[in-house]
């Protein structure tokens, strides 16, 4: 198992630090060059998928792969399908508004969002094993379809019974982690606390989220404003042959430059602060599935104990009569105790890993949470005093045409 040890770049994509040429395991993912392909309603966006590695299992040094949004779901699902109790990282939500899917902002935080995604599984110590992330990384467009094609579980479904069956889950998710749904349910106090500490965490970064998302429209509003301000009091200026006139101009220069500005750390602010905050919002949800295959998991369990129990009677009843039965009883009871053994594996498997998973959840949330904090209040900072020194510039100016 080699940890790949990740960081995050100030542009908020993850990369890895190492170079090529490191003597020490590493697996380095880009996700780089979007590009529109096709016309119309069959219209979509490329990426192309950069691994540099030295790991044994991969086929060379790089490898530069060319995949779509669909390529990244059908890893999320996999990955999904095999690995329960393990948080799978969110994939960023696929635009259903036309108008917007092929906007140069649009393509530029789904690019930054799926290069995050795909890091997230490299760096991980047990998906970054996963047959399914190889394939991803090197198999052509050929085999990549075939892979696709090939699909375990619910997922050999359509797309249209997908979104059926995801909303299902959602709402199973949503019933179980609230309790209302009564039957068999654990309730140990590690589970509870953990139930209640997801679901405050998905309300409070929801409510953050949706404030930064208020941040940067109202810093491109007052941006859009000072220009045409400026705009104005620069005709304003035209009017006057004095000094007065003179003045008006360098106001209307001062706030076209001050918008200017604005624009640019509402950008900032949009793919380096709310961007951070929507991203783990999804990992809550993310986070929030794998509640639920738990809880599936020790329903499982208990109705198989249950059963089991019963069958126990039953086999009790024909030792008594020396039933003929006996024997095929027998026989299916060992089936079941199996069957109750290997669901008792199961779930305590998924809950070791979700004890692991937290953890390792909760100290990149530090990190990730305190860089995205970070860029706020340092863009903030620089704003406020590119701001301040173009209007004092002004200062002087305007004193000496007010005492004229």
């Amino acid at each position: 198992m080699i940890p790949t040890q990740l960081q995050r770049s100030g542009s908020g994509s993850t990369q890895s630090p190492r170079s090529p040429s490191s003597q020490e395991p590493f697996l380095s993912v880009s996700v780089i060059d979007p590009a529109k392909m096709g016309n119309g309603v069959q219209a979509y966006i490329s990426y192309k998928v950069i691994t540099k590695t030295n790991l044994p299992d991969y086929q060379g040094p790089e490898k530069i792969v060319i995949r779509r949004y669909s390529d990244f779901v059908w890893l999320r699902d996999r990955l999904f399908e095999k690995y329960k109790g393990i948080f799978i990282p969110p994939l960023p939500e696929k635009s259903t508004v036309e108008k917007f899917r092929f906007t140069a902002e649009f393509i530029e935080m789904r690019r930054q969002a799926l290069d995050i995604f795909v890091n997230r599984i490299a760096s991980h110590i047990i998906l970054q094993q996963s047959e399914d992330l190889r394939i991803f990384l090197q198999a052509d467009e050929q085999t990549m379809e075939r892979a696709r094609s090939q699909e375990i579980g619910i997922f050999k479904k359509k797309p249209a019974d997908l979104m059926q069956i995801f909303k299902d889950v959602q709402s199973k998710v949503s019933d179980v982690v609230l309790g209302k749904e009564k039957p068999v349910e654990e309730s140990t106090p590690e589970y509870e606390k953990l139930k209640r500490y997801i679901f405050e965490l998905e309300d409070h970064l929801g409510e953050a989220q949706k404030h930064a998302y208020r941040l940067v429209k109202r810093h491109r509003e007052l941006g859009q404003s000072l220009s045409e301000f400026g705009k104005a009091v620069k005709l304003l200026g035209i009017c006057e042959d004095n000094a007065l006139g003179k003045v008006f101009s360098e106001v209307g220069d001062k706030a076209e430059i001050v918008s200017v500005k604005m624009q640019r750390e509402a950008h900032h602010l949009l793919m380096n602060f709310e961007e951070s905050l929507k991203d783990y919002v999804r990992a809550v949800q993310s986070i929030k599935a794998t509640i639920a295959e738990r809880a599936n998991a020790f329903k499982q369990q208990c109705e198989l104990a249950e059963t089991i129990k019963f069958k126990e009677i039953d086999l009790n009843k024909l030792r008594l009569t020396r039933s003929e039965k006996l024997a095929d009883a027998e026989r299916e009871y060992d089936v079941l105790k199996a069957d109750g053994e290997e669901a008792t594996r199961r779930f305590e498997a998924i809950v070791q890993l979700m004890n692991e998973e937290i953890v390792r959840f909760q100290e990149q949330k530090t990190l990730d949470m305190g860089l995205a904090f970070h860029e706020f209040a340092k863009g903030q900072a620089h704003l406020a005093n590119g701001i301040a020194e173009a209007w004092r510039s002004l200062l002087p100016k305007l004193e000496a045409c007010a005492s004229s």
